[in-house]
């Protein structure tokens, strides 16, 4: 009984100093080992946000860059879906574009691209498709966006069918999972696709809705202002771009 007790005891204290040992192991692997910061890695976007005067506000941003194809603003290409104003905005929504980059806000591109037969556009349209020819149809030239425009890297294209980009596109879907609650709309046609796209976003309950008039147009100038009053009526904001910017 007694040779029992003294191996038992023996034991324990084999055990107990195992115990010791390998606490003493590990918190030396530990301290020696390769540090993980605690603090999460940051997108491009994320990066340029906080980069100059708006903050979480611009990573919170996105900017819808409507329908500027050549079928709608470029002359030469004799569409009928032509907007008399649009080519005199091209450079404006350009310089937009830029400032939108600089901030790291978050650039959609909105274009509408057609099957040949225009089975998918709007009935009072489809007169002008015949031959697998006709306005923005996909692959066709006058889809192309406009000269000194272009999709870059990290920037989403969203194709749609009617004039909301909204309606039946996963538009709402995109700006919800990458976090955005504030829009700013440039492009054409300001009382078609801008005022449509903007009130859907008023009904969707964006936070935050800036159209910017000089990079917006229409095929009349009282159209186009018109059209911005009636916005500027339910809480949109209507800065010229020099304005947005500072």
């Amino acid at each position: 009984m007694t040779s029992h007790l003294a191996l038992m005891s023996c034991l324990l204290v084999l055990v107990l100093s195992l115990d010791k040992f390998l606490l003493h192991y590990l918190k030396k692997r530990w301290l020696s080992g390769p540090r993980i910061s605690s603090a999460p890695s940051k997108s491009r976007r994320s990066m340029a946000a906080t980069g100059g005067g708006g903050g979480a506000k611009w990573s919170e941003t996105a900017m819808l860059v409507i329908d500027m194809q050549k079928d709608f603003v470029d002359p030469a290409m004799r569409s009928p879906m032509l907007v008399d104003g649009g080519q005199g905005v091209v450079p404006t929504v350009a310089e937009a574009v830029a400032v939108a980059r600089e901030r790291g806000i978050f650039v959609v591109w909105v274009v509408r691209e057609h099957d040949p037969s225009g089975a998918d556009v709007e009935v009072f349209r489809r007169r002008f498709y015949s031959g697998g020819k006709g306005p923005t149809v996909k692959g066709l030239k006058g889809a192309e966006l406009a000269d000194g425009l272009a999709i870059k890297e990290g920037e989403y294209k969203l194709v749609k069918t009617r004039f909301s980009a909204f309606f039946a596109t996963p538009l709402d879907s995109v700006l919800r999972t990458t976090g955005i609650k504030n829009l700013v709309i440039v492009g054409v046609q300001t009382p078609n696709c801008i005022r449509q796209t903007v009130f859907d976003a008023v009904a969707l309950n964006y936070e935050k809705v800036t159209v910017i008039i000089d990079a917006t147009a229409a095929a009349r100038p009282e159209i186009h202002l018109s059209n911005i009053r009636d916005m500027k009526n339910i809480g949109v904001e209507t800065p010229t771009l020099e304005e947005w910017r500072r």
